[in-house]
């Protein structure tokens, strides 16, 4: 599976709104003309009205009927409404423009109007790898800086749900570790020995988990037949559960760097998925973060 078939399963969506965050950022603007022109739904943009349409203008976006702009005094302001209309499910899901995350995220949390759902938030990326014949998501690379067990239960809940959304259905979580033997010197490890044990006794439904592994083991079957690992999950994960932010950004960044790899992402965990990108990232990424976003909010 390719990155591209979710943009075709997106567009299949009907009737899915995104919106828009201060909206006034020439990436941002990009990937939606991107999104627009493959018909993966409508956009509703909120910031500057001035700058906005002269970057929609820019990039051949004026006059779509699949595009609408709502004015917003401060980047502030653009969060709030945002933030509001899906709640109030004028919107199916949200997406970050030129604004601080801490600001949106601030607006995310609102008790009043916010997308609270009762769970933890994660970052669910999923990466299309050269070489590599299936896609691959790494969780959590941004959100929960050193998560305890029970928050890495709900950050697997939260990626096996985006993985049954592009068509996995029983995905495959290997949590991850430096070595695939438990060692109590290693809170890691135990962890991740408690993860499976309680995906086996069904206390973590819809997927499989095997830990601790190392990430060698986790993706190479060869790597785990050399390490004589017999495992459902091991050399053929679909989930890669980090046990922390440090080695989740690092994996992140080195699949995108190192290895080229293609990739989208979203937050999830709170009433309707979030496109939380980096300036970073490209108007590509960002066009497939919309797509998995949509694929997200319609499973």
């Amino acid at each position: 599976m390719k990155l591209k078939t979710l943009i075709e399963e997106a567009s299949q969506c009907q009737g899915r709104t995104v919106a828009v965050a201060a909206a006034e950022d020439e990436e941002v603007i990009e990937a939606v003309a991107m999104a627009t022109r493959h018909r993966l739904g409508r956009f509703v943009l909120y910031g500057d009205r001035e700058r906005i349409g002269r970057l929609l203008k820019e990039k051949g976006c004026v006059g779509s009927s699949d595009v609408d702009i709502v004015h917003a005094n401060s980047v502030v302001q653009a969060a709030e409404l945002a933030v509001r209309a899906v709640h109030l499910n004028e919107a199916d899901a949200l997406m970050k423009g030129h604004v601080p995350t801490a600001t949106l995220l601030k607006a995310v949390l609102n008790k009043e109007y916010g997308l609270r759902a009762g769970r933890v938030l994660s970052h669910v990326a999923v990466f299309e790898v050269p070489e590599f014949d299936q896609l691959v998501i790494v969780t959590d690379a941004a959100m929960n800086i050193a998560p305890d067990l029970e928050q890495k239960v709900q950050i697997v809940n939260n990626a096996v749900s985006v993985a049954h959304s592009i068509g996995i259905e029983q995905p495959k979580v290997a949590a991850l570790a430096a070595v695939e033997t438990v060692n109590p010197a290693m809170p890691v490890t135990l962890d991740a020995a408690a993860l499976s044990m309680m995906q086996r006794r069904g206390q973590i439904e819809h997927c499989l988990i095997d830990g601790p592994l190392a990430l060698d083991n986790a993706v190479s079957s060869a790597a785990a037949s050399h390490k004589r690992i017999d495992s459902e999950v091991a050399g053929q994960a679909d989930i890669l559960l980090v046990p922390d932010i440090e080695s989740g950004n690092m994996l992140y960044k080195s699949l995108v760097y190192f290895a080229k790899a293609k990739v989208g992402a979203v937050i999830a965990g709170a009433k309707a998925p979030i496109v939380l990108t980096s300036r970073a990232d490209s108007a590509e990424s960002k066009l497939y973060s919309l797509a998995l976003a949509i694929c997200s909010a319609a499973k």
